[in-house]
């Protein structure tokens, strides 16, 4: 990754995000202070947010298919949340 070269042979993905980070780093009281930078840089390698998003987002979709199939199941005719 510190190259800059992706599997392409272009710009890595991330390697903007790597140079802020250690430009970051290279001038930085303490490490704390690029904490941020570094956040984005291992979000763009590894997704892992918006992976924990994608996954909260399912199963909240999930659940409410679940209670509506309940909801009808019941006949209670009740109009219920969508």
């Amino acid at each position: 990754m510190a190259s800059g070269w992706g599997i392409t042979g272009n710009k890595g993905r991330c390697y903007d995000f790597w140079m802020d980070f250690s430009e970051c780093m290279s001038k930085c009281r303490q490490p704390l202070d690029c904490s941020l930078l570094r956040e984005d840089y291992l979000e763009c390698l590894h997704h892992s947010k918006e992976f924990q998003r994608r996954n909260r987002v399912y199963k909240e979709e999930q659940r409410q298919l679940r209670a509506a199939r309940k909801g009808k199941e019941g006949g209670d005719g009740g109009g219920g949340h969508h």
